[in-house]
């Protein structure tokens, strides 16, 4: 297992940037595909990002597309999400979630995820 501890959450104005660290613990970071999911109230969990375990493959959902950027830093344990333009309905928690099954890609699919951080809350105010 790996523990992940989210954070960098924070109230922006629309239009503003936010960054997410998630630090990871234990040795099997390195080799575990990331994902970033976010959940607002009322609404499912929906897929934010995602990256593999190398970093050289990415894939976003729909609503981060050209606004947002998943990066990992192997030899610090850590993945980002970097939030750019941001609108008020991205305010949500967002998670960040590892990938224990040693594939090569990233997934989209929450279900295969097997470790999540607490989450952190962003909220963008209009």
């Amino acid at each position: 297992q790996v523990q992940l501890v989210e954070s960098g959450g924070g109230l922006v104005q629309a239009g503003g940037s936010l960054r997410l660290p998630c630090a990871a613990s234990g040795r099997t970071f390195s080799s575990s595909a990331m994902g970033w999911f976010r959940q607002a109230p009322g609404r499912e969990r929906e897929f934010v990002a995602a990256i593999s375990r190398s970093g050289g493959s990415t894939v976003y959902g729909s609503s981060a597309k050209g606004r947002f950027t998943i990066s990992r830093d192997n030899a610090k344990n850590t993945v980002y999400l970097q939030m750019n333009s941001l609108k008020p309905e991205d305010t949500a928690v967002y998670y960040c979630a590892a990938d224990l099954s040693l594939k090569l890609g990233a997934t989209v699919v929450s279900g295969d995820y097997d470790s999540w951080g607490q989450g952190t809350q962003v909220t963008v105010s209009s």
